[in-house]
Parts: C-alpha cells; structure tokens; sequence
C-alpha cells in the first residue's frame, strides 16, 4: 500500500447516455436508454434520469419499455463513442505514463508515476484539473476516486457519482470498508454474496472478524485469501499501462432465429469482414479464427481453425469461418453468431493458397447468375433503415437525428449539440434528400470568442449524472476483448 492516494480511477457518468443527451438538446434532463431495441435486446447503458424507474445495463429492453414507457430509446454509435473516449484517454495520458484501461468509459491512472501527485492536496488538484479538462473538451462529466490502490480507487469513484470526487486518506481504508456489504469487494457477485449470508457475513468487518480459515472453509482457498486480503484494504495491484490484446471478435443477436442455412452463411461472412475491419483498425492480425453459434435453444458451440501464418484478408477469414460453418448443425435455428480472431500479432505472413482461393470466390461470386441474366428482371431495392437515434442530413432542413421509423416513414427532429431543441418533421423512408451523416462534435472544434455567439469549447455541459455500466453491449456490438 502506498503513503499517499495517488492512484486515480475516472468513471464517465452513464457514458453513452450522457453521449446522447449532449448530443441532442431535446434529451437533456430526459430518460435516455442506449441498446438493442430488438425483442432480445439488452439495455448498454441508460441515463440517471432513467435509473429512478429502475431501469439498468443488461436488463431486458422488454422490461426497460415497461418501466420507462416514455423513455427515449437509442441505438448505440459506438464510433462515436470510441472516438470521444480517445479524447478522454489523451487526457489522462497527459497525466501520466501509466494508464490502464478498462473500457471506453473507466481507467486507472498512476499520478504518482507522472509526477503530478506526490500527496493528498496535490493528488486532489489533479483530480480536479482533470474533471475540469474532461468538461471543456467533451463537454461531459466525469467520478474521480483518489486512494492508495485500486482497489480503495475504485470504490471511491462510486461514492462520487454522479460528477464528483472522493478521497480517500491513507490510514483511514479500514474503517471505511467495515460497514460496507460484502458485494462492495470485486469479486463477489450475487452467488458469492448469497453464500456468503448464509454465512451470517454480510458486511466487509464481518469478513475480517470472520477470518482467513473461515473464509477459505467457505469459498476456497484462492478466493478465501484474495476476498480476506481484500476485507483488510490490502491491493498491492499495480497500475499496467498496456493490457495485451488477445483477441478481436464481432457479434449479432438477431430478433427472430435464422433457419435458412444460406442466410446462416451470408451472415458469417458480414461478420467477418466487421471483424477484419476492427483487426485492421487497431493494426493487427491474427493466426486462429474463432466462430461461435447459439442455437435455439440457447446451447452455444464455439469452432476454431489456426492458420499457417497471422493474416488479416477479409477473404482468409470469410473462408475459413465458412469451413467451421460447415461443421456446426444450424438445423433448428440460430440465435447468436459471432466471428473472431485471436492468435494476435502486428505483422501479417499470409497463407497464399488460401488468400488465392479467397481472391477465385471473390471472382466467382461477382459473376452474374445465369438465370438472373435470362430474365432480366431488376431487383427491387431494399428498403433504407434508419436506426433510432443516428445522424442524418437533410437537403432543406439540415443536421438532425432520427426518432423513430417505421411503416415506410422515418421520423427527424432537427437539432444539433449547439442548438435550442429542434422541429421534428417526417418523411418518406426513401426520401432522396435525407441521407446519414457523420456525428458533429459535442463540443465546437474551433474556440469562440465570448460575445461572438454560441458556446465555447470550454463551456460546461449540462450536469447529466448517473453511474457507468459494465462492458455490457446491445447485441451487434463489436467488442476488443483485453488479456
């Protein structure tokens, strides 16, 4: 344990809700829920003003409606989402060279690392300088725990939300965790938690009055040790700068299970392709291809094919994902398929056999259909999907976001994170002059003078609360699985 609390841990409050709220001025101060909207999907994260409903991450999105009829609900962006949470990691590596990640939205820093905290009163002004940056650049807020190790870091961060900062002296850890409940300690989930009160051990002092032997009795010998270590604020964790990337993958949940085995396999290979472009993205390649199915009824299978040398050819990975389709009885339905690569490397050694193979089906499947080709029949065009809560431009009217879609409409509310709350106007889903668009910045780009009109790029967001949530996604979210 260190002498002074100069290992930090930043939680964005509701992160991708509060992403949305800044984004669209119609939402602030609203019940905001990011998702799957599908009929399995599930709540990512959702806003503080949500929560009082009772709505959380990873419920059901059938129960959030049901909670919160008059909620707005989202369709993730996670794009953007990434790039805002780029912004915020610049930040704290200007901090300090010792930053761990743990998702888009939380990190551990080790201010004592970058020389910007050497005691309680300095390691509170960097806090604070840092949620002040945090505002002015993203134009969102941020829980800042200030400890002696991660661990105390951590649970601090959740005292201070929404939008605060908690510090907790060296000396004083015990005493803060004793009346604690045990689900406070990582670790301890429900079935822990549970086991644990049959127990008569509820609080983090009963763990500690409890004792070592009497803990390794109950839960084992590795978990006993840890869970008590942990009950007497003892984390000699370091903060790790890199966690090494083990693998890449992508996943879909689709509302209604997929019977038709040509559906199955056009699916497989869209998926492989996202998970290409994610590999590509973070300048990687990979030797084994992973591909996991979940039947109907919800038994998953998991197929693995390692190749001669890293790649990181759509057409190798489509490929190979295909062959371990074909081991895998789809018969019945599909629910869930994913494509990923592990095996990580930054360099690629292609199997040239495979890539040419890749290259003749790429030929072969762009060859015209004999049979189309006779009949020469136009194929009718797919109706455009509009995803609730994505960017959109119109010709006439401008930047806005779309509300909702559905019986050949789509519904726009015009506004953008600068404006006053917009009009909201429908169209035709086909409607030549709306087109998607890029997200604009929460935040101007270019400072503005006071006086000039419009917001600066140091102006305070609105104060939009709530708690971050686990790495949790809606289904079709692309992950990067950390070591």
């Amino acid at each position: 344990m260190r002498a002074a609390p100069t290992i930090l841990h930043l939680d964005m409050d509701a992160f991708f809700a509060s992403v949305e709220q800044a984004s669209k001025p119609s939402l602030r101060g609203k019940a905001v829920v990011v998702g799957g909207l599908g009929p399995r999907g599930v709540v990512a994260t959702c806003s503080y003003e949500a929560r009082v409903f009772g709505v959380h991450s990873a419920m059901p999105m059938g129960q959030a409606r049901r909670l919160a009829p008059n909620a707005a609900y989202l369709v993730p962006r996670f794009e953007l989402y990434r790039s805002i949470s780029e912004q915020v990691m610049r930040l704290l590596r200007g901090l300090s060279p010792l930053v761990e990640p743990l998702s888009l939205d939380e990190a551990f820093v080790d201010l004592e690392a970058g020389g910007v905290a050497w005691d309680a009163a300095s390691a509170r002004l960097a806090g604070t300088k840092l949620r002040t940056d945090i505002r002015a650049v993203t134009g969102l807020t941020g829980s800042v725990g200030l400890a002696a190790s991660k661990m105390l870091a951590k649970i601090a961060s959740e005292e201070a939300k929404p939008d605060g900062l908690v510090l907790i002296p060296p000396g004083t850890e015990r005493a803060k965790l004793e009346p604690m409940t045990v689900r406070t300690l990582p670790g301890v989930g429900p079935a822990t938690g549970d086991h644990l009160r049959r127990a008569g051990i509820t609080t983090v002092g009963d763990i500690a009055e409890a004792g070592e032997d009497e803990l390794v009795r109950l839960l084992g010998k590795a978990h006993g040790h840890a869970l008590y270590a942990m009950a007497l604020a003892l984390d000699e964790r370091p903060v790790v700068a890199e966690r090494e990337t083990k693998s890449v993958s992508v996943e879909d949940t689709y509302d209604v299970d997929i019977h038709d085995r040509v559906r199955v396999g056009v699916e497989v290979g869209r998926l492989a392709d996202r998970c290409v472009r994610r590999l590509r993205g973070s300048g990687l390649s990979g030797r084994t291809i992973v591909l996991k199915v979940r039947r109907y009824d919800f038994s998953t299978l998991t197929r693995s094919e390692t190749l001669r040398g890293p790649t990181d050819d759509p057409g190798v990975v489509r490929e190979a994902a295909a062959r371990l389709l074909d081991s895998v009885d789809t018969t019945g339905g599909v629910r869930l398929l994913g494509v990923g690569v592990s095996g990580l490397a930054d360099y690629t050694q292609e199997d040239l056999f495979a890539q040419a193979a890749g290259e003749r089906a790429d030929e072969v499947a762009e060859e015209p259909d004999a049979e189309s080709v006779q009949e020469d029949r136009p194929t009718p065009a797919p109706e455009r999907r509009w995803p609730s809560g994505h960017d959109v431009r119109h010709v006439e009217y401008g930047h806005g976001w779309v509300q909702g879609s559905g019986l050949g409409r789509v519904t726009v509310r015009f506004e953008t994170p600068y404006s006053e709350t917009g009009r909201v106007r429908t169209f035709p889903v086909d409607d030549p002059d709306l087109a998607p668009a890029e997200p604009l910045p929460l935040v101007p780009a270019v400072p503005r003078r006071p006086g000039e009109g419009g917001p600066t790029t140091t102006e305070a967001a609105p104060d939009l609360g709530g708690e971050t949530d686990a790495e949790t996604g809606p289904a079709g979210s692309a992950r990067l699985a950390p070591g």
